[in-house]
């Protein structure tokens, strides 16, 4: 044994040591995993696909029969009635004849290429560009402002699907445009489209449009009127050239740079077009109770779709106080307009409900049948200002918290007051019923413009309002429908509703196809809140600047609203029964002569609403429980009575001097 190896055996000899292998990529880890990658992504793609087949046999077990879609409609006959059953009106739900790409000049598809679906003759029904592009956009904008609908699309939906929006409409109007993509030629379903497409008034399709505006048929049209209708197709109320040619004409000049954005035209072509001056059909209807039709006709296709059969529409219309709203009108305007520069009005009524019971949409439904009770957007002025108060309230002040009436400036703006005067302390009833100017700025600062736009939103306001100090001087653009119907929830105790037209629709056989269920929102406003709203606007009424429109023996309250330079004067009210609004104005927005809420309009409510509500019961307005001494304040100037003494402990407030009949 050889030193140290003591205790050890000794073994073979060993070989010399190898170099381990490497791995080859087919086998071992690596190719184990790759396996499994390719494994796994085939089995998604099989269950995403099974899936994905799935989803779309389930809604396409449901999609609606394509037969008869060749057929054209004839026109169906609809008859609309009051409250109380009684004919309002008939109209007709007009199809027109059909056309061909061929009978048509080729800028009148063009236009409606143009506009509605740029890429018609390169998608296959759907378009996922398009449809990007539109969510960008939207996203952009906060809000949607552009559609990603396909022409097949939109005749998928006019065809064969009932008009709610839900996800499953929405996969079924892909489906059913591929299938229209599969089964027919790109102007086939150009030339459908165009025969059954809503443009507005009764029509439905391009020659029942064309002889409706123009009294044409649709192959003699110009290209301005070919542009006019493409136009409508956005908005058929709103871009109706009944209802106002400038805007029409404004839309379609709109129609006309995308055609030549497009290259269907060029710019001499469109300048030539824009020279034209279209000529109008002339409407046989002269009743003002056409602008209430017409809005029941616009909004009818919502609810029921395209009817097989004629209709017979119950209304929420009272033709009594239709024909009182139309003769309040008249005989105001008549007396009170000349001098003034007050061309036009308008008035809605509203049950506490919503239901719309009359409706004046101008002076002369023969003159201009523009309805401007349901799409003039104007400023309010201080009619705004019970949304800021009421914000006010529902951030812990009250009725007789004190307010100063000082100057106040906002990044060098500063407003002003009617009568360029400061009364310094008072309560925020003194404030609202005398339209301090400056305390209603304050406070819209104090509470952020944002909330107050916020607080007219949930009450009813539903065009865009933007949230700057001045929004409390009521500078942002509205309807008199929807200020109207936003007042609604003060005299309902809080409870909001939405203004509507259509109770029922059913066929002449019989058939319910649509009746009303619900009129609204729910509560609104907290009971106590719009109680103390009520008090306030009761004393604007009582004694400030609505105080010429007092009923002589009913509790009621409201608010006077007068835009800058006179150029739109408000009155909006209601008793416990109903809520009306009244506007005054021009139509091309120019000044009037110190018309005010408190002048004119208001002399068009009292007239109105002492002839609608003189058969309702005498109720107190909620929150005020004051019915005996109303009568009496609102009939006698002189003294002081049981009900000043109570409102005044109620505010602990002053008596508030008698304003100036035409403060704001």
């Amino acid at each position: 044994m050889t030193k140290g190896g003591e205790g050890k055996r000794q073994g073979p000899p060993q070989a010399p040591a190898r170099k381990p292998r490497k791995k080859r990529k087919a086998s071992g880890e690596g190719g184990h995993w790759g396996w499994r990658v390719a494994h796994y992504g085939a089995l998604t793609c099989v269950w995403s696909t099974v899936i994905v087949a799935g989803v779309l046999a389930f809604f396409a077990a449901d999609l609606p029969s394509t037969e008869g879609l060749r057929r054209q409609d004839t026109t169906h006959a609809v008859t609309l009635l009051d409250a109380k059953g009684r004919l309002i009106a008939r109209r007709g739900i007009d199809a027109g004849m059909p056309v061909t790409l061929g009978d048509l000049r080729p800028y009148v598809p063009q236009a409606v290429i143009a506009t509605e679906d740029r890429r018609f003759y390169s998608h296959f029904g759907v378009d996922p560009w398009g449809l990007g592009r539109a969510m960008w956009v939207n996203f952009e904008a906060g809000h949607i402002v552009q559609g990603g609908s396909t022409i097949t699309q939109q005749l998928a939906k006019n065809l064969f699907l009932e008009p709610a929006r839900t996800l499953s409409r929405k996969v079924q109007e892909a489906l059913l445009a591929v299938y229209l993509e599969m089964s027919f030629s790109k102007d086939e379903i150009l030339a459908l489209y165009l025969n059954r497409v809503y443009f507005g008034a009764g029509a439905y399709g391009i020659d029942a449009a064309s002889r409706r505006y123009f009294n044409k048929p649709a192959s003699k049209l110009s290209m301005i009127e070919a542009a006019i209708l493409a136009g409508l197709l956005k908005a058929p109320t709103r871009y109706s050239p009944i209802n106002g040619i400038e805007l029409a004409q404004a839309r379609a000049t709109l129609v006309l740079d995308a055609m030549v954005e497009a290259g269907f035209i060029n710019a001499a072509q469109k300048d030539e077009a824009i020279r034209t001056r279209p000529k109008l059909a002339t409407a046989p209807t002269i009743q003002g109770n056409q602008y209430f039709a017409d809005w029941v006709m616009e909004h009818l296709p919502g609810f029921v779709g395209r009817p097989a059969s004629d209709l017979i529409v119950q209304t929420t219309l009272d033709l009594d106080m239709q024909r009182e709203a139309e003769t309040a009108v008249q005989n105001v305007l008549r007396d009170k307009g000349p001098g003034t520069g007050a061309e036009q009005a308008a008035l809605i009524a509203i049950a506490t409900d919503g239901a719309v019971r009359a409706m004046v949409g101008g002076r002369s439904y023969t003159q201009s049948e523009f309805n401007r009770a349901t799409l003039a957007r104007r400023q309010p002025g201080s009619a705004f200002k019970p949304f800021v108060f009421l914000t006010a309230l529902e951030n812990g002040r009250t009725p007789a918290s004190r307010v100063v009436d000082a100057a106040v400036t906002y990044r060098g703006w500063t407003p002003e007051n009617f009568d360029e005067k400061h009364d310094g302390e008072m309560s925020l009833t003194q404030a609202l019923a005398r339209s301090i100017n400056t305390i209603a700025v304050r406070l819209c600062l104090e509470l952020g413009p944002e909330n107050v736009a916020a607080t007219a939103r949930r009450l009813g306001i539903t065009s865009p309002l933007n949230p700057v100090p001045s929004l409390a001087l009521g500078t942002s653009e509205v309807t008199l429908t929807e200020l109207t119907n936003a007042y609604l929830p003060f005299a309902t105790a809080g409870r909001g509703a939405i203004a509507h037209s259509i109770q029922s629709v059913r066929s002449v056989n019989g058939d319910v196809l649509y009746a009303r269920a619900g009129s609204g929102p729910g509560q609104v406003i907290n009971a106590n809140e719009a109680g103390a709203m009520n008090r306030m606007l009761s004393e604007a009424m009582r004694s400030g600047t609505g105080k010429s429109a007092a009923l002589a023996f009913r509790p009621a309250a409201g608010k006077t609203g007068t835009s800058q330079e006179f150029r739109d004067a408000w009155f909006v009210g209601y008793s416990a029964q109903l809520v009306t609004g009244v506007w005054v104005g021009n139509d091309e927005a120019k000044p009037m002569k110190k018309v005010t809420g408190g002048t004119i309009p208001a002399q068009i409510w009292k007239t109105f609403m002492e002839a609608a509500t003189a058969n309702d019961p005498v109720v107190a307005l909620p929150g005020t429980n004051i019915v005996d001494e109303a009568p009496r304040v609102a009939a006698n100037d002189a003294g002081t009575s049981a009900f000043d003494q109570l409102l005044s402990s109620l505010f602990e407030a002053k008596p508030a001097p008698k304003p100036k009949p035409a403060t704001n």
